[in-house]
C-alpha cells in the first residue's frame, strides 16, 4: 500500500510539472483502491435450485412424477434406500432428505416414489452453471444444485445495477432456459449468501419471492434470526459442545466477547464462531475448485455374504466411479473400498497408486484386491459396499508424473481407448448400453 506523505509538497521548477505529478499520484492511488478488496465491496450470490431432484424427476416424467404433488425421490423402501429429496407437499408430512425411505413411506403413504434421474440431474446442473457463467466467469459449483457467483467488481459492467436486480435477472434466465426455478441469496460473504438463499425460498405462508440480498452493513442484524445449527460447519458434535455452554442461537453467542469464546472453545474455534455469528466469512469463490473425491456406494436390500455377488456389485460401482472421473476430466491416485457389515461395523481399505488412473479396469482391479483384504480380515455378511477415488489430478499432471516414473504404468493407452469408446456409446444409447465384459467370477474370488 502507498504511504501518505502529508500535505507538504516539494518545490518544483514549474507549477505545471507539480500539477502533472500530483495527477499521476492521484491516478495511482485510485488504481490501488480498485485493487484493494474491502469486505463490504464483495458482491456474492448463492444460486440454489429449488427441490432440484424433485423438479428434474418431474421434467423427466411429466405424466407420472410430474402430476404427483406428493413426490419422494430416492432409493426404494424394499432396497433399504434413503430419501434424496421430497416435494414441499411431502415435506409437510415430515419427510426429509437422508431419511430411510421405509419411514418416509410410512409418514406419507400416498406419496409417489421415484428413483433419482442421475443423468438428467447432471445435465441440468451443467445447464444452470452455463447460464451463470454468462454473467461472470467466477462461478463455483458447491454441489449439484448450489452455485456461488462472485460479481465483485462488475458494478460498471452492469451500470450500477443493484445486486438484487441482477439476482432477479439470473433467476429469470435460469427458469427460461432450464425450466427450473432457483432461489438466490446475496451478500458480502459466502456465508451470508447461503443463509439468504434459504430465506429466499418461496414457501406457503412466507413473503419470500426467490431473492434475498443482505445489504452491506446489515449482516449482523440479518444473522440474529438463526440458530447456531443453521450455520454451515456447526455440526452435531459442535452443537452439543456449544449447548453445554448455553449457546444455541446466534443471539446467545453475540452476548460474549471474542476473548470469552476463545477461553471456552480455544483460539481457532472461538475466533471462528465470533466471526460467523456476525456474518464474517473471508472464504473466496473458487471457480476452478475441483472435487476432492468421487464415490459410489450401494446399500443392499438383503445382506450379502457371497464373494462372487460382492465382486459383481463392486465391478458395477467401480465402473460408475471411473465414468464419473472421466466426466469431470480428472484422474485419481487413491482408490478406497468401504464395507459396512450386517452389524453396522464400517471398515475401509485404501491404496495409493504410482500413476493416476481413470479407467474402469484399473479402478476395479485395485478395488477388488482391497475388498479381498477386508473380507479376509472379517467374513460376515455385508450391508453396504462402496468405492471412492481421491487425490484427483488433471491429465497434464499425469504426464508430468510419468516423466518421473519409468516403471510400467498400471493403465495403458488401450485402457483409455476402451473407456472412451464406452463413454461415447453410453452418451448415445444410455448409461447401461455398454461395459467391459462382466463374466461371473469364480466363487470365492472377491
Amino acid at each position: 500500500m502507498m504511504k501518505s506523505t502529508g500535505s507538504r509538497s516539494t518545490p518544483s521548477p514549474s507549477g505545471a510539472t507539480s500539477c502533472n505529478r500530483s495527477s499521476r499520484t492521484t491516478r495511482r492511488r485510485r488504481d490501488l483502491d480498485r485493487l484493494t478488496l474491502r469486505p463490504w465491496d464483495r458482491r456474492i450470490l448463492l444460486v440454489d435450485a429449488d427441490a432440484f431432484y424433485v423438479a428434474v424427476a418431474r421434467l423427466v416424467d411429466p405424466d407420472g412424477a410430474g402430476k404427483a404433488p406428493l413426490l419422494i425421490v430416492g432409493g426404494s423402501a424394499e432396497r433399504r434406500g434413503v430419501v434424496t429429496s421430497a416435494s414441499y407437499e411431502a415435506r409437510a408430512y415430515g419427510v426429509h432428505s437422508a431419511m430411510p425411505m421405509a419411514r418416509a413411506v410410512r409418514l406419507c403413504p400416498s406419496a409417489t416414489v421415484v428413483p433419482v434421474p442421475w443423468e438428467a440431474c447432471a445435465r441440468k446442473s451443467r445447464e444452470i452453471r452455463d447460464v451463470l457463467r454468462r454473467f461472470t466467469p467466477a462461478v463455483e459449483q458447491a454441489s449439484s444444485d448450489e452455485f456461488y457467483v462472485d460479481l465483485t467488481g462488475t458494478d460498471e459492467l452492469y451500470r450500477g445495477e443493484p445486486l438484487a436486480t441482477t439476482a432477479r435477472r439470473i433467476r429469470d434466465v435460469v427458469a427460461r432456459e432450464t425450466a427450473l426455478t432457483v432461489s438466490v441469496g446475496g451478500g458480502t460473504s459466502k456465508l451470508v449468501a447461503k443463509l439468504a438463499a434459504g430465506v429466499a425460498k418461496p414457501r406457503p405462508g412466507t413473503p419470500a419471492d426467490g431473492v434475498r440480498v443482505v445489504a452491506p452493513g446489515a449482516e449482523l442484524e440479518f444473522m440474529r434470526q438463526f440458530a447456531l445449527a443453521d450455520i454451515p460447519f456447526v455440526g452435531p458434535k459442535f452443537q452439543e459442545r456449544l449447548g453445554t455452554l448455553g449457546l444455541r442461537t446466534v443471539v446467545d453467542v453475540l452476548r460474549y466477547e471474542r476473548a470469552t469464546l476463545v477461553g471456552w472453545l480455544g483460539q481457532r474455534a472461538g475466533r471462528w464462531l465470533h466471526e460467523r455469528v456476525r456474518g464474517i466469512d473471508h472464504a473466496p469463490v473458487e471457480p476452478n475448485r475441483e472435487p476432492k473425491s468421487i464415490s459410489r456406494d450401494e446399500t443392499f436390500p438383503q445382506d450379502l455374504a457371497d464373494d462372487a455377488a460382492l465382486a459383481a456389485r463392486l465391478r458395477a460401482l467401480a465402473d460408475r466411479a471411473a465414468a464419473d472421473l472421466r466426466e469431470v476430466g480428472l484422474l485419481a491416485r487413491t482408490v478406497t473400498v468401504k464395507l459396512r457389515d450386517a452389524d453396522f461395523t464400517t471398515r475401509q481399505a485404501s491404496r495409493t497408486l504410482s500413476d493416476p488412473v481413470q479407467s474402469e479396469r484399473v479402478v476395479y482391479e485395485v478395488a477388488r484386491d482391497l475388498l479381498r483384504k477386508l473380507r479376509a480380515a472379517r467374513r460376515t455378511p455385508a450391508r453396504l459396499l462402496g468405492v471412492a477415488v481421491s487425490q484427483l489430478v488433471t491429465p497434464d499432471a499425469r504426464a508430468q508424473l510419468s516423466l518421473l516414473d519409468e516403471a510400467r504404468p498400471l493403465e495403458t493407452e488401450r485402457d483409455r481407448t476402451i473407456s472412451r469408446v464406452i463413454d461415447e456409446v453410453r452418451e448415445k444409447f444410455g448409461p447401461d448400453a455398454l461395459g467391459r465384459a462382466r463374466g461371473r467370477p469364480p466363487h470365492g474370488s472377491a
